[in-house]
């Protein structure tokens, strides 16, 4: 039985590919499998995943998110983990999960570098817990730099098919669809500050493009997420106002990438569906901060920032 399932789906990346797979392959910790999900590509990157000892599924396009439910169904490791087919890993990574698994945590989160095609790199050394409990845990991440990318966790298995967690299928932003949950409801949470995962920010991905109907839709979809986040946390018995203020907070901030009308309509939507209700008050620099978004969410995030 594998510890980590290694999860990549795969579309179109045959410059990149090579380098994700050389990452996986060269690990210092050996107990593993990897699931490959080719995603209708139309280049040579299944023949490159053919190359490798790797278990490849092929499909038709159907997207990130159910593909990586496929592959989720295919998974026998006690961990899934997840890798993108144009990121790479540093070599010690998976050593260091299974380090910190010794305690049995539904969750490990680790930690991610920005590198751009223009040779920037940004790492993100967060502080680092162990034992922890959902709630506590998502008090503490929702202060990182990155929050509800699936890439910076290790899952166990058992967990997620237990509480049924799944990927919108036919989404994007599919992460923070799913992550916020995954990390409140969990038992206990085990953080590394060891920065292992490299993101690489290439022009023209799916998440740079910059064509305003794409724009449209990006925002659809998260304004769906954010409405079952709020369904399915109202369903708990957890302490969840921390949660509700991160995911509206990151709703308010999306649709500031909208123009004109659009923009507008969706603030009225957001107003009806109650989300600047959830912004936390329990600071004076939050109460301002909540009524400055109820004014304009566009000037506040122009003339403070996030």
């Amino acid at each position: 039985m594998p510890k980590f399932s290694i999860i990549i789906p795969v579309h179109n990346v045959e410059k990149y590919l090579k380098k994700c797979l050389d990452s996986v392959m060269s690990q210092t910790y050996k107990n593993y499998e990897v699931i490959v999900i080719d995603d209708g590509s139309t280049d040579d990157s299944k023949k490159i995943a053919k190359k490798y000892k790797v278990n490849l599924i092929e499909t038709e396009f159907v997207g990130v998110s159910e593909a990586r439910n496929m592959a989720i169904k295919k998974a026998k490791g006690d961990y899934l983990v997840f890798l993108d087919s144009d990121d790479w890993w540093d070599e010690e990574l998976l050593e260091k999960l299974n380090e910190s698994s010794e305690n049995n945590p539904d969750l490990i989160r680790y930690q991610m570098r920005t590198v751009t095609d223009q040779g920037e790199i940004h790492d993100y050394e967060e502080e680092p817990f162990e034992g922890k409990k959902g709630e506590e845990a998502f008090e503490l991440v929702t202060k990182f730099h990155y929050v509800d990318a699936a890439c910076c966790y290790a899952i166990k298995r058992s967990y997620y098919e237990k509480e049924n967690f799944k990927f919108a299928k036919g989404r994007i932003h599919e992460d923070y669809g799913l992550m916020p949950l995954l990390i409140i409801k969990a038992k206990k949470v085990n953080c590394l500050s060891y920065v292992g995962y490299n993101y690489f920010r290439r022009s023209g991905s799916i998440m740079t493009n910059e064509n305003y109907d794409w724009t449209k839709k990006k925002v659809e979809d998260f304004f769906y997420h954010y409405k079952f986040l709020i369904s399915e946390i109202n369903k708990t018995k957890v302490n969840s106002k921390c949660f509700k203020s991160f995911a509206a907070n990151s709703m308010i901030l999306k649709i500031c990438s909208l123009k004109g009308k659009d923009y507008k309509n969706y603030k009225k939507e957001l107003k009806k569906e109650k989300v600047f209700d959830n912004i936390l008050t329990d600071t004076t620099a939050r109460k301002i901060k909540k009524v400055l978004l109820q004014i304009s969410p566009k000037l506040y995030y122009k003339t403070l920032g996030k």
